[in-house]
């Protein structure tokens, strides 16, 4: 990352908060809340501002999910550190993921780092940067993407046992926001301009339980429909098991939620799937990915896959990539297996190696990238309602309701010939089509 070093800022002024967010988008979520509650004390605060001054109280929060996002964390504490030691910034804060779950090795690690916050230490965090936790600030935050979409956590946590993954560790078990608290929550964003709720948490499908006694994901959904100004309602991070079909009734039903489900299946494999405690069958897979497809036929599926699972063979890495060829799945991601510390997988031997493990990562890409060619082949032609995201060179880049922001398809438009706003809606007829993206013409626009 490059900076650039300021003249320090007079000694009356009041330090600037400058937030550095890494890992998903549940992160980008949390410090769009601590942003949030430090203007609320009117704090001056920015995010990932380049311009650093020796006056500076810079927050890096982190991610510890896997090996490459844990090493990301750990070099840009260092990179910070460096810079309060030679005193370039005036107050280094950790907080997030990895500091949840390594504080006390960081703490002597880096002794630069002035303090190690967790995941659910907000008022602590705020306290020692002189700002009061203000609960009447619940539901406002300051939005580090464009005003037009936001990551919308519907719940923190997670009750799933899945086998490779340590985030039950950082974040506890599932805690669902009560539907008032989000639907203020979504008010609140609507009068800033904010048209898209993208619906995030572990596992969305879990969403109620805890504090309705079922699963009432759907009723949300509704109430979030019901909010003036929201035209998009996206659901990402949707667990298979125990999987509420109502949702797709409420996706049916209304018009502004979009017809897109991610779900994580990470596998296909019985014994793969077991190891993993993932508590389906690939039976049951099968039978969910087309009763989904049957109930909603122009739904888009997005699922993520695991790459070289302990006791992973050739025959399961193979009916895995047989059954994406054959599910032809509309956005796909794929990740190496990652062995870690304290998770139900780590009592078994890594035994895939790691050359091993990124070859099936290719492979497997490879044929979805196929298969994004082929559908996108099929669009041509076609006028699809598209949201405009932000302006690349010469070009307007926008998403129809079918892709999630920088993880899925894009829409390209010649801005020499098309004019639009950033955030604005158009509909757009797409001219042609490569594996991941579409280009096209503005046909009519919507503001």
């Amino acid at each position: 990352m490059k900076t650039k070093y300021a003249k320090a800022a007079s000694p009356v002024s009041k330090p600037r908060v400058n937030v550095v967010t890494l890992g998903c988008s549940k992160n980008i979520h949390d410090s769009e809340v601590l942003m949030g509650q430090l203007k609320g004390n009117q704090m001056d605060v920015v995010h990932e501002a380049s311009n650093i001054t020796a006056d500076d109280i810079i927050v890096i929060n982190t991610c510890g999910f896997i090996d490459n996002a844990k090493q990301e964390s750990i070099d840009t504490i260092l990179q910070y550190s460096a810079l309060k030691e030679q005193g370039k910034i005036n107050k280094l804060i950790v907080t997030g993921c990895l500091s949840e779950r390594y504080k006390p090795e960081l703490t002597q690690e880096i002794p630069a780092v002035d303090a190690f916050f967790g995941t659910n230490d907000l008022p602590d965090l705020l306290s020692s940067i002189g700002a009061d936790y203000r609960h009447e600030l619940l539901g406002e935050r300051l939005l580090s993407t464009p005003s037009h979409f936001s990551y919308f956590k519907i719940a923190e946590g997670c009750n799933r046992p899945c086998s490779f993954c340590a985030i039950p560790i950082m974040r506890g078990k599932h805690v669902s926001k009560s539907i008032e608290d989000l639907v203020k929550e979504a008010k609140f964003l609507a009068a800033g301009g904010t048209k898209e709720l993208i619906l995030i948490a572990q596992d969305l499908t879990y969403y109620g339980l805890d504090i309705y006694g079922k699963r009432n994901l759907s009723d949300l959904m509704r109430h979030l429909s019901d909010v003036d100004g929201i035209e998009w309602i996206r659901l990402q991070y949707a667990y298979p098991s125990g999987f509420p079909m109502d949702i797709l009734d409420a996706m049916n039903e209304r018009s502004n939620i979009c017809n897109y489900l991610d779900m994580p299946l990470q596998h296909i494999s019985d014994p793969m799937l077991k190891s993993m405690r993932r508590g389906t069958t690939k039976q049951k897979q099968l039978d969910l990915v087309s009763e989904i497809r049957d109930k909603v036929p122009n739904i888009a599926l997005r699922t993520t896959l695991i790459c070289g699972y302990p006791g992973e063979t050739e025959q399961d890495f193979n009916e895995m990539l047989e059954w994406v060829e054959d599910t032809r799945f509309d956005r796909l991601g794929c990740f190496t297996y990652s062995h870690e510390e304290k998770t139900h997988a780590h009592s078994l031997q890594d035994d895939v190696p790691e050359e091993v493990k990124e070859s099936r990562v290719e492979q497997i890409m490879e044929v979805q990238q196929g298969i994004s060619y082929e559908i996108n082949q099929t669009k041509i032609g076609n006028t699809y309602k598209v949201l405009v995201d932000r302006v690349d060179g010469d070009y307007f880049i926008g998403r129809t309701e079918y892709d999630s922001p920088e993880v899925d398809n894009e829409v390209v438009l010649d801005a020499k010939k098309d004019y639009a706003r950033i955030g604005d809606f158009v509909q757009v007829k797409v001219d042609r089509a490569e594996d991941f993206d579409l280009y096209g013409s503005i046909v009519t626009a919507k503001g």
